[in-house]
């Protein structure tokens, strides 16, 4: 039997808080005593603090005052309540952008920003990490022994890229150690003879700036990839101080969903525990609130796989509504619980919110909070709150559990960007990330978890594998796919699959290359891309018919066999879809976009021949399930306004206590976690 990873042994359960913020009410003695009745009235066992307290630490270069730190860590302790405590350097205070203006970010235009927002620090301006290490000292200090620190949290919500002099420097050792100190290398691996671009010497290449070299997709890539590798050494200095500061105790940050500007993947290999911020635009107009919610579980899972092994923390979630999208829409009734009980029916052990009380002014003065400007816990936001810190209460068993996935997804970031810098197909089609999603839907839909892993990462203990798009193909991962198959997997790839090696050289002989024509027994000749009101289908032998969209490769085959094929234009009748035998497994090849739902009729076929059981599920239910030490925790979500019946549920439902003997029914926005016994 699998074990549990508890990530908290003084919780006991599921962590239910969020960002609080007592510096900005240190004169409202009242207020904060107030906070902490109301903490606990609402269930609350745990909040993060500091995040954006740097100032309040430090007014004056080397002024330390974190008294009002220690004191409210002590009163929230006292009233069993624990910290997270934040470093506090995600927004530098005015004293130290005017002392050290090397600490203020270059734009892409070579111009140095003023002070002001937040993020906004140079990862590479020694200066700033000087401060950073006085002021984190000093936390560590005064409170790293606290009984009430849970855990660090680093930083904040990190992003963004700098091409000052420092980073500029470091981008060009990077790239002499990256190509072995020989610049011709570089200009092989870049095809820099176009156009006349080659460099002499590393010296000579620059960042692409907006106003210079930016038609080098493999510099832009690089450069994506140095920015990750920058912020990855900055987050290792914060880390390593808190690691020699207070040893033990774990470290996250906070990330946002598939945030283009870095590849979390490379930062979460430092971290003990994965983080992030979600938030959904609940309620738009233009899909469904299951359609809304089957992407927000897409996103669970992105974060979940980065750890597969340890349960991953919501660490942010808006209460009521947000401040910052175009149309910032309430909550409706009964959505809160629904939403918090899917990131933790995803693996999540933590319902946590930004913010805990609204601030009074600035930019995030409308933001949802738990306590909100009117102040009492009759509030709507308030009571829904209070009644799924509850809820979480009953669920304490479940913390330490594991979502085990027998599917995955490839989902690359290197990928991502090189789509949407590649100069071919459709400017505003490509849409490498909703296409994977799409793909995990049709998962979501069939009642299947799915892990959601780089093509690096181990294809051990899956049974079926979907590559969506996987435009960059990189070395050894088209021997791991073959013999993923060879033994008995079940494995989906597409249109625009292997058409360029980690340098973005193509692949010469046809696509996919890099040895992949021999798995899939096809080679792609040609692509063409559909105009919005081009019409295609594809005709399949089973007698069905499926829309045809964007993108349509014309496949040589050798030795696949034809499940569908082109029923327009010139190349009706050739392929479409093909399957090949290959050992004792199967390769699935989509040459085209076709429509969601026979993709997920070719999803099914694969799941029934690797032996994993779908679900037939009603339309708007999602089906997730957590497991260890003999127990299963199977969560069924109604993401819809009606009432749902769902037949093969059985076990004990953790939120309500009754038994479900076959049959289950789910109130508009209702779940259940049912408990079952597995051997």
């Amino acid at each position: 039997m699998e074990g549990r990873k508890i990530l908290f042994p003084q919780i006991r359960g599921m962590l239910h808080g969020g960002d609080y913020n007592p510096e900005q009410w240190l004169d409202r003695v009242d207020i904060l005593e107030e906070d902490v009745r109301l903490m606990k009235r609402a269930h609350i066992n745990c909040v993060t603090l500091g995040v954006f307290s740097w100032a309040a630490y430090e007014r004056t270069e080397g002024a330390y005052d974190v008294s009002w730190l220690k004191a409210c860590m002590d009163r929230l302790y006292e009233n069993g309540i624990y910290t997270i405590l934040a470093t506090p350097s995600g927004a530098k205070p005015a004293w130290l952008a005017s002392a050290y203006p090397e600490s203020l970010r270059v734009d892409a235009y070579g111009v140095r920003a003023r002070h002001g927002g937040r993020h906004n620090h140079c990862c590479s301006s020694p200066a700033y990490r000087e401060k950073v290490e006085g002021v984190v000292t000093r936390l560590a200090e005064e409170v790293g022994g606290h009984p009430g620190l849970l855990m660090w949290h680093i930083s904040n919500e990190f992003g963004g890229e700098c091409f000052c002099p420092l980073c500029v420097a470091r981008f060009q050792s990077y790239l002499e150690r990256k190509f072995e100190g020989d610049i011709e290398k570089l200009n092989h691996a870049w095809w820099t003879a176009f156009w006349s671009h080659s460099y002499s010497s590393f010296a000579q290449v620059e960042p692409p700036f907006s106003n210079g070299e930016y038609s080098i997709q493999g510099l832009n890539l690089e450069w994506r990839r140095f920015t990750t590798e920058n912020t990855r050494d900055y987050l290792r200095f914060e880390i390593g101080l808190v690691n020699r500061l207070t040893p033990g105790k774990p470290v996250t940050t906070n990330f946002m969903e598939l945030y283009e500007g870095l590849d979390y993947r490379v930062l979460a290999d430092d971290l003990d525990v994965i983080s992030w911020d979600c938030y959904p635009r609940f309620h738009n107009d233009e899909e469904t609130f299951a359609e809304t919610m089957a992407g927000v579980a897409f996103d669970h899972a992105v974060m979940r796989s980065m750890k597969k092994e340890t349960p991953f923390l919501m660490m942010e979630s808006a209460p009521g509504l947000v401040n910052w999208q175009e149309f910032n829409k309430l909550k409706r009734p009964g959505v809160h619980a629904l939403a918090s009980l899917q990131a933790v029916a995803c693996g999540s052990d933590s319902v946590q919110y930004f913010q805990w009380r609204k601030s009074r002014g600035c930019m995030e003065q409308y933001h949802g909070a738990v306590v909100g400007h009117l102040g009492l816990p009759d509030a709507r936001v308030f009571r829904e709150v209070a009644a799924l810190g509850a809820s979480l209460e009953k669920l304490s068993a479940i913390s330490g559990s594991l979502v085990r996935s027998q599917a995955a997804l490839l989902f690359d970031w290197d990928t991502m960007w090189a789509l949407a810098d590649m100069q071919g197909l459709g400017r505003q089609t490509k849409q490498y990330a909703k296409t994977c999603e799409a793909a995990f839907r049709a998962f979501t839909s069939l009642g299947v978890d799915m892990d959601v892993i780089p093509q690096e990462g181990s294809f051990d203990g899956y049974q079926v594998i979907v590559a969506p798009m996987l435009y960059v193909l990189k070395p050894g991962v088209a021997d791991r796919l073959k013999r993923f198959v060879e033994r008995g997997g079940q494995l989906l790839a597409t249109y625009v699959t292997g058409y360029v090696n980690e340098h973005l050289l193509c692949f010469l002989g046809g696509f996919p290359g890099g040895g992949l024509q021999e798995l899939f027994g096809v080679i792609s000749e040609e692509i063409d891309t559909l105009y919005p009101k081009d019409e295609n289908t594809a005709l399949f032998s089973d007698g069905t018919a499926a829309a045809v969209k964007d993108y349509a490769e014309l496949l040589r085959v050798q030795g696949a066999e034809v499940l569908g094929v082109y029923g327009g234009d010139f190349y009706q009748g050739t392929a479409a879809v093909t399957v090949n035998a290959y050992g004792a497994g199967k390769a699935y090849y989509v040459g085209a976009r076709i429509s969601p739902e026979k993709m997920t009729d070719i999803y099914r076929r694969m799941l029934e021949d690797a032996g994993v059981p779908a679900r037939t599920l009603p339309e708007g239910v999602e089906r997730h399930v957590r497991s260890a030490e003999g127990k299963a925790y199977e969560f069924f979500l109604n993401m819809s306004e009606e009432e749902k019946e769902i037949s093969g549920a059985f076990g004990k439902d953790l939120l309500t206590g009754r038994e479900a003997l076959g049959s289950l029914r789910l109130l508009p926005y209702g779940a259940a976690v049912l408990e079952q016994e597995i051997s």
